[in-house]
């Protein structure tokens, strides 16, 4: 691993040998790229100049267990951007993996069980289920991939017309429970998401913060020390040179989106937990969230780069803002707008450094 300070002592030295219109260039330059979170920084200190408790263990707990549920999704919608593409059918395979998570979990005595025929709730059957939910995205995974690499479809146009279908598939499940939410979640499901491992000021940090520690270890293996990753990064590249080096670009595609729906259909188990009331709106726009997080955290819309530490950090970076927002009074509304501009111009710069470098 690189020395930091050799790194800085050797930038430092390259900087003064450049010319003064070279100097200017390089810091205009850096300023550029690095203004999203140049501003994100001015926002944070003035939140805790505004809102102290900004900055206590209790708000910290928060933003890790905000990170936690939101970091499973943006890791396999990362593979999908790396390949040059998106997807947006995740946010509803969430919400359609939760649907089934909480129907299969409800309590056996449940006044408005929706599954009346299912069984008693044991730490087997939830083992089945959420085996079941993660099969479940990873097949709307394998879908989008076939789509994409067999007729070489624009996984905009492929994602979106999953995103409709699955839509319409959970509003046809919620219509065996009448329209309504579903809830009243079995005890065995919610401590084994939800019980406490320790506790931040006065925030408790559950489980799914270890298991989305695990997941994202699985991730950084599968990226960095497998040859499905560096297929994934050489197709994301230049596909075309990737096959003439003999990479199966079709299964690659495949693989990737069928990881990627994998990780959505766990971000469903976790949700379902979280919401405590599953609704047919469950999952809306959380894919938007995804790609913001992945861009801000380096992930290329030009394909070929990415990092998991980079998603990571990115994931943070977004969950800060809203809950800084969220304490200076912003209205859920106003929400929409600002993960809108923060998408425009994390790619806006994304797509600067490439022609910058090109």
């Amino acid at each position: 691993m690189a020395n930091p300070i050799a790194t800085l002592q050797r930038t430092a030295a390259e900087y003064q040998k450049m010319s003064k219109k070279d100097q200017k260039r390089y810091i205009t330059d850096l300023i550029l790229n690095n203004a999203l979170y140049i501003l994100m920084l001015a926002f944070c200190i003035y939140t805790a100049i505004q809102r102290p408790n900004f900055l206590s263990m209790g708000s910290l707990g928060n933003l890790i267990v905000q990170v936690a549920a939101y970091l499973p999704m943006a890791l396999g919608i990362a593979g999908c951007i790396v390949l040059t593409g998106t997807d947006l059918s995740a946010g509803r395979a969430v919400g359609l993996t939760a649907a089934i998570t909480g129907a299969f979990l409800q309590r056996i005595d449940y006044a408005n069980k929706m599954l009346t025929f299912l069984p008693e709730v044991t730490p087997f059957w939830m083992f089945v289920t959420l085996l079941s939910v993660v099969a479940i995205g990873a097949v709307i995974g394998l879908i989008n991939g076939f789509f994409v690499a067999k007729f070489s479809l624009h996984p905009f146009i492929v994602t979106l017309s999953t995103q409709l279908i699955t839509y319409g598939i959970i509003l046809w499940f919620f219509d065996f429970n009448n329209g309504a939410p579903i809830g009243g979640l079995d005890e065995i499901y919610r401590n084994f998401l939800g019980t406490p491992m320790f506790y931040m000021g006065n925030t408790p940090v559950p489980l799914y913060v270890l298991y989305a520690v695990l997941l994202t270890a699985l991730m950084w293996f599968i990226w960095n020390k497998t040859v499905f990753g560096k297929n994934m990064f050489a197709v994301g590249s230049n596909g075309e040179a990737a096959k003439v080096s003999g990479v199966n670009v079709f299964l690659t595609t495949m693989l990737v989106h069928t990881l990627a729906g994998a990780m959505y259909g766990y971000s469903g188990f976790v949700e379902g937990f979280r919401s405590g009331s599953i609704a047919a709106g469950t999952g809306a726009n959380y894919e938007c969230d995804a790609i913001a997080a992945c861009v801000i955290g380096g992930v290329s819309f030009v394909g070929g780069t990415g990092k998991i530490s980079g998603i990571i950090m990115g994931v943070f970076v977004l969950r800060i803002i809203f809950i800084a927002l969220t304490m200076l009074g912003v209205s859920s509304s106003s929400l929409y707008i600002i993960k809108g501009a923060i998408i425009l111009c994390a790619c806006a710069l994304d797509m600067r450094k490439y022609l910058v470098k090109k």
